[in-house]
């Protein structure tokens, strides 16, 4: 079903205002492209109307045309302007033009996030988890996986900086991939335990559609949905892809409910399994959610399992906790005893991995 333009304006309106702080390349073509009903009418084909779609698609044309005056406001793709009263009678002409390259990308594809630097929020919370489980070898289990660079979390290094700890390093010394993660604690706090290693020892990732980094489209795709004033994220993604090459993890095609035993049944019986998602559950109905949560409680059931979450408050994991909205990510980590489910909520965080608030 198609989506009204309406519906389409306001989208870009709130998302314009919402990565004002973190994209403002995005915030200004998202803000003109809400008052522009031609270029809004790009998206209006999409099932899940969202804007980053949009601009992704744009994004993914203009990289066939590295020479295209366009690519100046991208510095993903070598640019150095930033936006100014050019852009967008540029980025309209370039998009109008090519309309049917972009329709077709934006009814075909779905938003690729694989933020990797997020492992650097799941690596203090995977080892709170192993800890739990005894201190060994885990698995790891992340649904909603995509690309799957999150299950190279022990394979990456880290640097955490603290007013009262001052930097704490993690990892393999010499990683191809190095993440650096502000940490707040309150006066006095000690902060999380981060070890120097984890020991993962299987790594699946369960998706609907799951990426195959060596087919070169899907790369692009994923290159093309990083946002372009944020190269940093586009140089973790190529470090990462890199080490996924060298240690691939199992990749399961499947339902994230459904299949979820399956899934977990490729990992090792004498294993604690550690789930992971990462923002996977905010576009699920609350029946979702649930029937995710009960397929988690059932597998915890038949074996030791643990889920380190990384959600929105609305999803609901920690609803006793209301000063945790905040608009901000929840770091969380859940598990069964006796049957019932048991979440900490660990911190609250950047969506893309830069800042921690550890919670006392």
């Amino acid at each position: 079903m198609s989506a009204a333009l309406d519906e389409v304006q306001q989208r870009l309106r709130r998302f314009a205002s919402d990565v004002k702080e973190t994209s403002p390349l995005y915030s200004y073509l998202a803000a003109h492209a809400a008052e522009d009903d031609e270029v809004g009418r790009l998206l209006t084909v999409a099932a899940d109307p969202d804007p980053e779609l949009l601009l992704a698609a744009v994004q993914r044309v203009l990289q066939a045309e590295p020479f295209h005056e366009l690519t100046n406001y991208y510095p993903t793709l070598g640019g150095s302007y930033g936006p100014d009263g050019g852009l967008w009678p540029m980025f309209r002409t370039f998009a109008l033009e090519r309309a049917d390259r972009i329709r077709s990308l934006v009814v075909t594809r779905v938003p690729r996030s694989n933020e990797v630097g997020r492992a650097a929020l799941f690596y203090p919370a995977v080892a709170f988890a192993a800890r739990q489980a005894g201190g060994g070898p885990v698995g790891l289990l992340e649904v909603g996986s995509g690309a799957a660079l999150l299950l190279g979390i022990d394979l990456y290094s880290y640097r955490y900086q603290s007013e009262q700890a001052g930097q704490v390093a993690a990892g393999p010394g010499r990683a191809a991939l190095g993440l650096h993660c502000a940490l707040k604690l309150a006066p006095g706090q000690k902060g999380p335990t981060i070890p120097k290693r984890l020991q993962v020892a299987a790594r699946v990732g369960l998706d609907h559609d799951p990426v195959d980094l060596d087919d070169e489209d899907e790369y692009a795709w994923l290159e093309a949905c990083v946002r372009p004033d944020q190269p940093d994220r586009l140089r973790q993604l190529g470090a990462a892809a890199t080490v996924r090459s060298k240690k691939a993890p199992i990749l399961v095609k499947g339902d994230p409910v459904t299949d979820l035993a399956g899934a977990a049944d490729r990992i090792p019986a004498e294993l604690p399994i550690v789930v992971l998602t990462s923002d996977a559950l905010r576009p699920y109905s609350a029946e979702r959610v649930t029937a995710f949560r009960t397929a988690l409680a059932e597998l915890a059931a038949a074996r030791a399992t643990f889920w380190v979450s990384l959600e929105a408050y609305s999803v609901g994991l920690v609803p006793d906790h209301p000063e945790l909205d905040t608009g901000q990510a929840v770091l969380a980590c859940t598990r069964w005893i006796d049957g019932e489910e048991l979440t900490t909520a660990l911190a609250q965080t950047s969506w893309h991995g830069e800042r921690m608030h550890w919670l006392n």
